[in-house]
């Protein structure tokens, strides 16, 4: 048994009986597994229960019970407090950071991830958020999750879970998308989202639940926080429209596309996407103009409605 197994209390005996399972799950997953399970050994081995260390954190119970069953990644943050509350050795606990930055590192498969439920994912790019103070956001083919309204939100997980063959779990993913709409209201933080107006237009959803979620959109500009554009049908592209990404702070850059979620940390991705990310600034509708490019649109819906 090697030294790592040793310190954490026989991992290996663990995994050994996971290999079934773990030949079914993706390698992200896989890793995921193992070290929600090597956390939770420690835990145990501290003899705390889960609402204890929880109670220490000061987290939510749900959230010990997410990261030990592989529902939810932890960060180094979690890693390295969980260490401490249990007193686990210095060691034990950078190896576990190591595991960890490896499974980030991973161009990982969206197939695989949403075998793990969509409420699973929902929660990830919650705690994410949490530790974000500048959130900028390029979308090309759908309105932006933190500004989804339910019901559209209800359809973009409906085509979701058909496509990926993901567990049915709609009610409870939408519900975590509304918990995460909250940050919009945290005044600490800053929102800037560009959308083109196509996405305005997409028929993703039946023609009243876009309407309502264009009324959305038109309450979310006068948010003080929030700097919403739109990139009209007139307006000069700088770029093609391909991929949509999310930069977070100055750290990360997530890419997702259509079987890969590319996490980019290198310091040249992310001044790449921040230059294509202020480009789209140069041509976007803001303010009262955005506002003018929505309500045009909706005034097409209306009409439509009416035909």
């Amino acid at each position: 048994m090697d030294t790592r197994s040793e310190r954490i209390g026989g991992q290996d005996a663990t995994r050994l009986s996971r290999v079934g399972e773990g030949d079914r799950l993706s390698g992200f997953q896989q890793v995921r597994t193992d070290l929600g399970a090597q956390l939770r050994q420690l835990r145990e081995a501290a003899r705390l229960s889960g609402k204890d260390l929880a109670e220490r954190l000061k987290w939510q119970a749900s959230k010990v019970s997410r990261i030990e069953n592989a529902r939810q990644t932890a960060t180094e943050d979690d890693i390295t407090q969980w260490g401490r509350a249990v007193q686990a050795a210095p060691e034990v606990v950078e190896e576990l950071i190591e595991q960890l930055s490896g499974l980030m590192e991973r161009q990982d498969s969206w197939r695989q991830r949403h075998r793990s439920g969509l409420a699973a994912l929902q929660e990830d790019i919650r705690d994410l958020e949490l530790r974000t103070a500048l959130f900028r956001v390029f979308e090309p083919g759908v309105v932006i999750g933190l500004l989804q309204t339910t019901e559209y939100a209800r359809s973009i997980f409906t085509r979701i879970k058909r496509l990926y063959n993901a567990p049915d779990e709609i009610d409870a993913a939408i519900r975590v998308r509304m918990q995460r709409q909250q940050i919009l209201y945290d005044q600490r933080k800053k929102f800037r989202f560009i959308l083109p107006e196509a996405v305005l237009r997409y028929r993703l959803a039946p023609l009243d639940v876009m309407c309502g979620q264009l009324d959305r959109l038109l309450a979310v500009t006068a948010l003080p926080n929030v700097e919403f554009g739109v990139v009209p049908f007139e307006a000069p592209l700088p770029s093609a429209l391909l991929n949509g990404f999310w930069i977070y702070d100055s750290d990360q850059v997530a890419v997702p596309t259509r079987t890969r979620d590319l996490i980019l940390r290198d310091p040249e991705d992310i001044a790449f996407y921040e230059r294509a990310f202020d480009e789209f600034c140069e041509v976007a509708a803001f303010r009262e103009e955005a506002r003018a490019v929505i309500v045009r649109v909706l005034e097409d819906f209306a009409r439509q409605s009416s035909d």
